[in-house]
């Protein structure tokens, strides 16, 4: 399955905790505040945004990527093969291959996941957000007869989807009592936005607090305990959700959070600050040639794999 991989954000080279928004300034933009309604028309590109799209023709071939064919994904038909092939960088195209995929996709979970937990309520919908790009959410409920514990409301990481590796892991909390929501960032799995691009860490947080402030208001969710699910850079997300509004949370669950980058496997120095000026030049160009996200995203061979 091919991944087209967009300018990751340079912010994740050097992210820790204890930095402040300002101190990002040479990876980030600046994100906008949230303005409070999170229902808005579809807006159009903003004049920076199709700026960078019109001066992309001009971009050196060095950041050029460099297309690779992708070898064939082993046990599923000509056709879908077909279908994986396309380039994923917008949501169109994602949520074609999602569709033709969902019954693959449960033969490839884990052997704990597999079996669903019977009366398990799940629901799918789209939300628009205060930048106007649709955001996918979904919820896993468990059986009606069953009193709500608490909410759970989950971060995936930069290589995963809110449904991917979580579906069958999300069904076994929703059987053991508590109500589970999860959206795809923008940019990432069903939602809309440049795949993998993420124009600002600040804006990645606020809009997992805009749309999960939004989920809290649903009747299930009210006068119930509330905790974050974080998973690798979504521990991230949801640690700076958490400091930043700390009263609407019960606690924060982490899961191999990215709390700071190891040493050993951040680029020279030198390749950092160059990147990060490309990056500010042209910030949706695509630097990285590699179209399998799956092997830059996982160090297990059995869940690259499973991506494609």
């Amino acid at each position: 399955m091919e991944f087209s991989v967009n300018t990751f954000s340079a912010s994740v080279m050097d992210f820790t905790l204890k930095q402040k928004p300002a101190k990002l300034a040479l990876f980030l933009r600046n994100s906008d505040l949230l303005s409070g309604n999170s229902k808005f028309y579809q807006l159009p590109i903003s004049p920076k945004r199709r700026f960078s799209r019109k001066i992309m023709d001009f971009v050196p071939k060095i950041v050029a990527v460099a297309e690779k064919k992708l070898k064939n994904i082993e046990g599923v038909s000509e056709e879908l093969n077909s279908i994986a092939s396309q380039k994923l960088d917008f949501a169109p195209a994602r949520r074609r291959v999602r569709s033709a995929f969902i019954e693959a996709q449960q033969q490839l979970d884990h052997p704990l996941f597999k079996l669903a937990p019977l009366g398990i309520r799940t629901e799918e919908w789209f939300e628009t957000n205060s930048k106007g790009f649709e955001i996918f959410c979904k919820s896993w409920l468990p059986k009606r007869d069953v009193k709500i514990k608490a909410i759970v409301c989950f971060c995936h990481g930069y290589g995963d989807t809110c449904t991917f590796f979580f579906d069958g892991i999300a069904k076994r909390i929703a059987e053991s009592g508590y109500a589970v929501y999860a959206i795809d960032h923008p940019g990432f799995g069903l939602s809309e936005g440049l795949h993998g691009y993420i124009p600002s860490f600040d804006e990645l947080v606020n809009n997992v607090i805009e749309r999960y402030t939004s989920m809290k208001g649903r009747p299930e969710a009210k006068e119930v305990p509330r905790f974050l699910l974080g998973q690798s850079m979504g521990g991230a997300v949801a640690i700076k959700a958490h400091l930043k509004r700390p009263t609407d949370w019960d606690g924060v669950i982490l899961v191999a959070p990215m709390c700071k980058i190891a040493e050993d496997v951040k680029p020279a120095p030198v390749v950092v600050k160059i990147l990060t000026l490309i990056s500010n030049l042209f910030p949706e160009a695509k630097l990285v040639p590699e179209n399998n996200l799956g092997d830059l995203a996982f160090r297990e061979t059995s869940k690259k794999k499973m991506v494609g």
